[in-house]
């Protein structure tokens, strides 16, 4: 609940704290006061939008402080989950500064605005004038019918597998475009694929198929060369191994005279020997090689084949193309696990929406006994606030396609008159009979959440003296398990208060400000007298005063 609330430089105030109790508390006051400021203030601590133009002194800082006690409401996971230090005593601060800059505070941690209504949600309620419209929205009447029926864990878990199952779906439909798209590319890299895998590319081969190439090309010309240089060698009468015969011969006579000479003899006899192994060695050269057009023809074949798929893809070497390869092969092996990724995905889908309409179907048949429950309540409800002929019923219609609310479509149907057809809310409600029907519906859903604190911002607008009280009668009721807060103009309802707060405006020379404060019994007895006044309060006035009060 709600139990201190610290206003420093927000539109008239200047400077105002309240503290609040449990049960019932009223706000009176002017019109004009500042009574709806204070909800201002403190719907910047629940995380609504700031704004330069609500600070009082545009050279000061802005500064709303609210703590909160909040032991007893499970909101511990929430402070783990965000990293935040949990206190029974929660401070939550909003800060404007004069350039316009917002910072949220959490018991002094810094915090996003995200962050700070997702905390303002489970803390308070503010129910203002307009918020009628809320009967219409879908997520309120489930919200509504779900706490009634206990189905709110249920329609959570729902929500999870159902927003699984949509992702899913989602995944699958990508998985299906990729398919189509990969198909239009199959052949195409298939081809591409097949035609590389066929060319058996190695890494420099083409540099082996040139060579050859030309040693095909010109056979003739290099095998008489070979011939000559063997013949010039060790062949015929006159070749050059004879005349180092003679050499060697000479050299050998004169290698007992000295080191030096043995050694000129050993390099001829060695360059002999060479001479003799390099004849052998042309001599097989010149037999391998060998004039074969058809031969020449296939290397040249292959050369080309290389060339061309060298050009194809725009590389300059086997490497390169043997990556190429290897990309295309992957991306063919993707197709094949696309194929079974989207089998796969058929079969979580086909298992997740089992799933998910069996919970459905359990949400559906809870919430469709819960209706009735509701309808009494509210018809009751609705009786106590001179509506006597009013009802209200619940339309469940159970629909074959999952949705985010399950498989139910809801519908609010309301009706006014004794005897008169059923219709939607917007269509047969007045703006008063709407707004005492949502006031029974949030009366229902306090009972059935553990919200701590509700305000109603002048919930009695328009109704009679005699409406009001029985208005009182309910707020009183809820303020019994939760803490209510309401600001009103009508002295019925002001006097149902176990505390009484008071708006009022002070005028210097130079500003107006607003400030709050406490009403004592008397104080309450004077504020009310003057509410059931036109002018000064009456003795009878005061006596009306204490008579609501004792009453």
């Amino acid at each position: 609940m709600l139990q201190h609330l610290r206003i420093q430089n927000f539109a008239l105030i200047e400077q105002t704290e309240v503290h609040l109790n449990n049960g019932l508390t009223v706000i009176t006051g002017e019109t004009g006061a500042g009574k709806s400021i204070l909800l201002g203030a403190l719907g910047l601590t629940l995380g609504n939008r700031a704004d330069i133009s609500s600070l009082h002194d545009k050279a000061k800082k802005c500064i709303i402080e609210a703590q909160f006690s909040i032991a007893e409401y499970q909101l511990k996971s929430f402070f783990e989950t965000h990293e935040l230090d949990f206190e029974e005593l929660t401070t939550i601060r909003r800060e404007i500064t004069p350039e316009g800059k917002s910072r949220a505070f959490v018991n002094d941690t810094p915090v996003t605005i995200a962050v700070l209504k997702e905390l303002g949600d489970q803390l308070i309620d503010i129910h203002s004038q307009h918020e009628t419209l809320l009967l219409k929205e879908t997520n309120f009447q489930f919200e509504l019918v779900d706490a009634f029926a206990q189905t709110t864990l249920l329609f959570i878990e729902y929500k999870k597998q159902f927003n699984a199952l949509q992702k899913l779906k989602k995944q699958f439909e990508e998985l299906v475009v990729q398919e189509i798209q990969s198909k239009k590319e199959l052949d195409y890299f298939q081809f591409q694929f097949s035609e590389l895998d066929e060319a058996n590319i190695k890494v420099g081969e083409q540099h082996q198929l040139e060579e050859e190439s030309e040693t095909l090309e010109n056979a003739e010309f290099i095998k008489g060369n070979l011939v000559k240089s063997s013949i010039a060698i060790s062949g015929g009468d006159e070749n050059v191994v004879s005349g180092l015969a003679i050499v060697k011969q000479q050299l050998q006579s004169v290698a007992k005279f000295g080191k030096h000479f043995n050694e000129l003899y050993e390099r001829i006899n060695s360059v002999t020997i060479e001479l003799k192994e390099l004849s052998k060695d042309i001599d097989a050269c010149e037999e391998d090689v060998v004039y074969d057009n058809a031969r020449l023809e296939e290397v040249n074949a292959q050369l080309d084949k290389l060339n061309r798929l060298l050009k194809k893809h725009g590389v300059k070497s086997e490497d390169e193309l043997l990556v190429i390869k290897d990309d295309i092969e992957k991306k063919l092996k993707q197709f094949s696990s696309l194929e079974l990724s989207i089998e796969k995905t058929q079969k979580e889908i086909i298992l997740l929406e089992k799933q998910c309409n069996a919970v459905a179907k359990e949400l559906s048949e809870k919430r469709q006994k819960s209706t009735v429950g509701i309808e009494q309540n509210i018809k009751a409800m609705l009786a106590s606030l001179s509506m006597a002929n009013a009802q209200f019923k619940i339309e469940l219609k159970q629909q074959d396609k999952l949705t985010v609310n399950g498989l139910d479509a809801i519908s609010f149907l309301f009706t006014a008159n004794k005897g008169a057809d059923f219709k939607e809310l917007h269509k047969t409600a007045s703006g008063g009979e709407l707004s005492r029907l949502m006031l029974c519906l949030k009366a229902l859903l306090a009972e059935r959440t553990a919200l701590p604190t509700i305000i109603f911002d002048e919930i009695d607008t328009g109704v009679s003296g005699d409406v009001a009280d029985k208005i009182g009668n309910i707020l009183l009721a809820m303020g019994k398990t939760m803490q209510v807060i309401t600001i009103t103009h009508l002295p019925q309802m002001a006097s149902k208060g176990s505390n009484h707060l008071f708006v009022y405006k002070s005028d210097t020379k130079d500003k107006t400000t607003s400030s709050i404060k406490s009403l004592t019994k008397d104080e309450r007895v004077a504020e009310i007298a003057k509410m059931l006044s036109t002018g000064m309060p009456t003795e009878t006035a005061i006596k009306n005063a204490k008579e609501l009060l004792n009453a």
